[in-house]
Formats: structure tokens, sequence, C-alpha cells
């Protein structure tokens, strides 16, 4: 098992300053997202499903990737960064899974607020109601 000082120097080395917790799960409630002590079972549950879905081939590569993304996001791992965390989830699916170019997710900006961040949003919102095709084509856009 790797000390908790070994951890942090390499946390360090990798991300610097830029987020002190980057890379660690939340431990505190938010407003979206499971409760924090669940985090690693909806994980664990999530990669289980994901296996299944690309070994059954239950649903076409991009849409698995999209699937992933979501369920990654819903989950809300982390403090901030929950977003581009699972766009890159995505991405990598399609790319190292799948063979497939990653997703374009909008051509635009989706930190800063603007068009391409509300319809990324409004994709997302359809995602959760159970309508993942908004989602599937914004990636795609």
């Amino acid at each position: 098992m790797l000390s908790e000082d070994f951890v942090r120097t390499l946390h360090k080395r990798m991300y610097g300053d830029v987020w002190d917790w980057a890379g660690r799960f939340r431990k505190t409630e938010k407003n979206i997202g499971v409760p924090f002590y669940q985090i690693r079972e909806k994980l664990h549950i999530l990669l289980e499903d994901a296996t299944v879905w690309i070994n059954q081939k239950a649903y076409l590569p991009d849409e698995i990737a999209i699937r992933v993304k979501h369920r990654i996001v819903a989950i809300h791992c982390f403090p901030n960064g929950n977003g581009r965390h699972s766009r890159m989830m995505g991405d990598i699916l399609t790319e190292k899974v799948f063979g497939r170019e990653p997703f374009t997710w909008g051509n635009g900006n989706l930190v800063k607020d603007g068009d391409p961040r509300r319809a990324y949003l409004n994709a997302l919102k359809a995602a959760d109601n159970g309508d993942i095709a908004p989602l599937l084509a914004f990636a795609r856009s």
C-alpha cells in the first residue's frame, strides 16, 4: 500500500497547485450527485454495467461512451471538474476501447457561460430524464 506522504508528493507533481483535492473523491454533500459515501459503490456498479454493455454490444459504441459519461457526471465524484472528467472518460472510452475519434462536445467552451454550455446542460437534463439522444447528438456536434 502506498503511504499518504507518497501519494501527496505524487499528486503535487501531477497537479501542481491547480487543485489540492484533484483526484480525490468529495467528502461532502452537494446539491447534485449521489451521497458522498456512495461514490465508490456507484462507480463500481457503473464499471460493471459498462463492461456488460461493451461485451454484449448492448448499444452502439458512441452510446456506450455517452451513457458512461452521463453516469459519471451524475455520480459527481469530485468537488469540481466533474463535467470535464466525465467528458475525458467518454473520449478515452471512445478512442481507446472503440478505436473511434473522440467527441467534439459542441466545439465550444463548456466551462464558461454561453450557448455551448447551455446546450450541453440542456442535453444533460434530457439524459437525466431518460432521453440520451440530445447528449449523444451534442457530443458529436
